[in-house]
């Protein structure tokens, strides 16, 4: 066999074991264990979920934001297409959210793999928040958030949590007035339409 060939044979190998393996990696979203076809509306829900600018703690009771799951290709996708906030206050009593609101959705998503985990990405992201308060440093102060932020997906609680290690893992970051912010909250996941009562998983 000359050179040319057995080069060529190689590339071709190297080309189906990559395949291979990104298709082994390759996670979808199923209900009752089944793969989804088509599109479902998924409700994530906090009981709280906190933005923490240095200084200044915003949290939200409850927290949610409605996602758009499909499988095209076979592979999870996803899009956040609301994300209603109300309810919200600071950590201090001089500080007041005035309005809190999300912007530009939808927000894209995607699912990652990371080192053996899954993690539901949302991209885009874009809060604003109206602080007031006679005695607040921020009083008059629109803090926009934005960036991306990963969550780690746990199958047995059917649940999304985002944190400081998750978005170190998928190397996300949220930042506002200049500052790092930390997200944080556990929403589990609600199937909403043709799913509704079944099971949820992303695997």
């Amino acid at each position: 066999m000359n050179p040319k060939t057995m080069g060529a044979i190689l590339l071709a190998a190297v080309a189906l074991t990559g395949a291979f393996a990104a298709n082994a990696s390759a996670v979808a979203w199923k209900f009752n264990g089944v793969p989804l076809v088509g599109s479902e509306t998924v409700l994530s829900r906090a009981g709280e979920s906190s933005f923490a600018i240095p200084g200044l703690t915003t949290t939200c009771k409850p927290f949610v934001y409605v996602v758009s799951a499909s499988n095209p290709s076979g592979i999870a996708a996803a899009s956040v297409t609301e994300a209603p906030l109300s309810n919200c206050f600071t950590n201090t009593k001089s500080c007041i959210v005035e309005t809190i609101e999300s912007e530009a959705l939808p927000w894209a998503g995607k699912v990652t793999t990371v080192s053996g985990s899954t993690y539901l990405v949302i991209q885009g992201f874009k809060v604003s928040i109206l602080y007031e308060g006679k005695e607040c440093a921020l009083g008059g102060v629109v803090a926009v958030i934005t960036g991306s932020a990963g969550g780690l997906v746990n199958n047995a609680t059917e649940s999304v949590t985002f944190n400081s290690s998750s978005f170190t893992a998928t190397k996300t970051e949220l930042k506002a007035l200049g500052s790092k912010i930390e997200w944080s909250g556990l929403f589990t996941m609600i199937p909403t339409g043709a799913h509704i009562g079944e099971s949820i998983s992303i695997s």
